[in-house]
């Protein structure tokens, strides 16, 4: 796996703007930026730690985190590791998503017991990226899907003699991991919607029937199956609105009903793009400074 730099960023605004959201919150807070690969689970278990240990000797017992994250995507792996990390520490951990955060940032999001957007913000399709041999980072659904395709013009008779030489050359230990990454996406956001996003959902609107474990892993399954079809979505980076998320039956609190938790989010983002963007800073971890 390829490694990473990970940055926080001595700033007095941006500790101001944190620990003005965890007062609102009243829970922890950690901003999270760029993708998710490499070396970041380890980044993120000694966060974490530190921000519980700052949290002892502050008198805290917060059992809560807030992320605020912002992500192209990356390895379900690390999404796994960085989840039970997280779940070790906090009873209670929600998603916020201000601008953008899609592929493993959405199955991300999908382990939470809350997910907070506004009309702004957009989740993707779970389509994961998997590193190839020479360490590019390829969209597993788009290959898997070409090589359908080529395969079903080949059993036609239609496949041309280019598209030939492309369906040859296709290694098929890297599509065997194409397949597992799809598979593990799946499976992953089937445990935690029903286990997490779930937890609280008790009976059902429409009918007023209490929901039973079976409807809550029906429900699960469709959402995705729906996330992962990459023929309805068609793109890897498909921005989905806060609406077309409640289309799949997928509840969404919107944190704009919130004026003042808007404008603090809002406020934190802003500060924070714009200044990685003028150091040119990629992945970007930030939490509360620790007491000394």
């Amino acid at each position: 796996m390829m490694g990473m730099s990970i940055n926080i960023l001595a700033d007095d605004k941006i500790e101001q703007l944190i620990l003005g959201l965890e007062e609102k919150l009243r829970s922890d807070v950690l901003y999270l930026r760029g993708p998710m690969m490499g070396n970041l689970d380890s980044v993120f278990l000694k966060i974490i730690e530190s921000l519980k240990t700052d949290g002892e000797k502050r008198g805290l017992n917060r059992n809560e985190i807030y992320i605020v994250l912002t992500t192209e995507g990356g390895s379900a792996e690390v999404v796994e590791r960085l989840v039970n990390v997280l779940r070790h520490h906090y009873q209670k951990v929600n998603f916020i998503v201000p601008d953008y955060a899609y592929s493993a940032g959405t199955i991300f999001c999908m382990s939470g017991n809350k997910i907070y957007m506004d009309y702004f913000s957009v989740l993707g399709p779970i389509d994961p990226q998997v590193e190839t041999k020479d360490g590019k980072l390829v969209a597993a659904l788009g290959y898997l899907d070409k090589v359908e395709e080529l395969i079903v013009k080949a059993n036609n008779g239609t496949l041309s003699d280019a598209e030939f030489v492309i369906l040859k050359d296709f290694d098929l230990a890297e599509l065997k991991s194409y397949e597992q990454a799809k598979d593990l996406t799946i499976d992953l956001l089937k445990k935690w919607l029903v286990k997490y996003k779930f937890e609280d959902w008790k009976v059902h609107k429409s009918s007023g029937l209490p929901v039973s474990n079976d409807d809550k892993e029906e429900r699960a399954l469709k959402i995705a199956d729906s996330l992962s079809d990459h023929h309805i979505w068609k793109s890897h980076g498909r921005p989905l609105s806060i609406n077309e998320l409640r289309e799949l039956k997928l509840k969404i609190d919107d944190y704009s009903e919130d004026k003042e938790l808007h404008a603090a989010i809002r406020e934190l983002h802003e500060y924070c793009t714009d200044l990685l963007e003028i150091n040119q800073i990629k992945s970007y971890i930030r939490i509360r400074r620790a007491l000394q």
